[in-house]
């Protein structure tokens, strides 16, 4: 297998491609802060939640952890080699070329698939707003509107998610609150529950083991969407500053936004209740308080949370594509840049999304079930290639270039591999419910036949 890039770094897009630095300091900073509010928080936490109880809360404090440990792997190499390639370039770097590719692609048809999930999600909502309006039409103008905005400048993608994401913070901030207050008994026509929710309906794990490994699959996929700021850092005026800032409060945001959330939810709601699954966590919690219009205003944050992440996956689909095409591991059209955007590669990202959304309506039953298969572990396929090649770089970069650590991984290489022991767990848990497993499976073929793709690519360049 060659290794040509072990010792000379693949080439960054960021060294000599017109890609703008258009994003700001704030626009990083609220991208950071915004990114872990994801749309898997809002929408698929319910279901982690019917199915683990009150334990839930235990689920995301485990994935969570797992990912503070991937966020500081990725953050240690993203801000020694800033690229918008990312994970992607860092892989090649370390393992070689086939790795880069294999990681690359695999997360560029999760990112467009999720856009078009998005994009269904946020019409399901306008149509409970406005009856008999066509789904398709509502998808279609959501994905012309980010389209639009991504092919005009880099700083447009900012404004947006700088306002979606402060929206996001200030909601569910607000939400805690009341949350906390209400748990505590002093929020104005509330009684404390007690801890009658979190022991009574069966017990705070009242499906046993096997409902606890459920929530905690759902709860590692709702994580997605974080590495979206290591990508954007490499078009923002400081890179480095920028990653060794969003990395560093990766913790506090993770524990405050998902494990707090979950705890108040299932400490103000019975998990059983209907209306976790059916409206949704955050909405049921608000209307079980009586507060008038605040389970629909949670409406109205989850339309913006499912908006924000079909911007900000149209932006990394586009520029994960480009990064590959500028390491020769794609079609050229697609590195094709107009005002220091990579608009060709915009509108496939864009393209391939609104396919996903057909395929939904003409395939509901075959093609898109296997697409959504395919897609499903993605992330975790993703994290290995993070992990695998944290530990190959970082003694590396020790021995060539020391003052590139801005950011370090904790307990090196001891918590590296903390974290593939986590990931291979969870596979193996994937593996053993009958759910998740053909989803382990279609995502295994995907991975293998990418990888195959990439070495004999690799070993082709090698020949020349």
């Amino acid at each position: 297998m060659s290794r040509t890039t072990l010792d000379t770094p693949p080439t960054a897009p960021d060294a000599h491609a017109p890609l703008s630095h258009g994003l700001k300091q704030r626009h990083l900073s609220m991208i950071a802060l915004g990114g872990v509010i994801g749309a898997g928080l809002f929408v698929g936490s319910g279901a982690g939640i019917a199915a683990a109880g009150p334990s839930i809360v235990i689920a995301y404090a485990v994935s969570g952890l797992l990912v503070m440990l991937v966020m500081r792997m990725l953050g240690e190499m993203s801000a020694a080699y800033p690229s918008s390639g990312s994970f992607s370039a860092h892989a090649e770097r370390a393992i070689g070329p086939w790795a880069g590719f294999t990681a690359g692609w695999s997360f560029w048809v999760l990112l467009c698939t999720a856009v078009g999930l998005e994009g269904i999600g946020a019409a399901k909502i306008v149509t409970g707003w406005l009856p008999g309006t066509p789904e398709w039409a509502w998808v279609a103008l959501f994905m012309v509107l980010f389209c639009v905005a991504n092919l005009a400048a880099v700083k447009n993608f900012g404004e947006f998610e700088f306002w979606f994401a402060a929206l996001k913070v200030g909601a569910i901030g607000l939400f805690l609150v009341l949350g906390v207050l209400a748990v505590a008994g002093v929020l104005p026509g509330t009684d404390s529950p007690g801890s009658s929710n979190l022991t009574g309906q069966g017990g705070f794990l009242p499906h046993g083991g096997e409902g606890l490994v459920i929530g905690l699959l759902a709860s590692v996929f709702a994580y997605g969407g974080m590495e979206t700021v290591t990508i954007a850092a490499a078009e923002s005026q400081n890179p480095v500053q920028g990653v060794a800032r969003a990395v560093r409060t990766a913790v506090w945001r993770i524990a405050l936004f998902y494990i707090g959330s979950m705890a108040v939810i299932v400490t103000l709601v019975p998990w059983d209740s209907k209306e976790v699954v059916e409206k949704g966590p955050y909405v049921a919690a608000l209307d079980h308080l009586g507060i008038p219009g605040a389970g629909q205003l949670m409406n109205v944050v989850v339309f913006v949370a499912l908006l924000s992440a079909m911007n900000a996956n149209i932006y990394g689909s586009s520029r994960i594509a480009y990064s590959l095409v500028e390491r020769g591991q794609g079609p050229k059209a697609l590195g094709r840049v107009s005002a220091g955007v990579p608009r060709v590669a915009v509108l496939v990202s864009c393209v391939f999304g609104f396919v996903c959304v057909l395929l939904s309506y003409w395939r509901p039953d075959d093609v898109f079930p296997w697409l959504l298969n395919m897609i499903g572990a993605v992330i975790l396929v993703v994290w290995i290639f993070i992990a695998v090649s944290q530990l190959l770089l970082r003694r590396r970069v020790e021995r060539e270039a020391p003052e590139k650590l801005v950011v370090r991984m904790w307990l090196f290489p001891a918590l590296t591999w903390v974290a593939l022991a986590g990931m291979t767990a969870i596979f193996v848990l994937m593996a053993r419910q009958p759910d998740t497993r053909v989803q382990l499976y279609s995502t295994g073929g995907m991975t293998l036949f990418l990888a195959a793709v990439g070495y004999a690519w690799q070993r082709a360049r090698a020949r020349r």
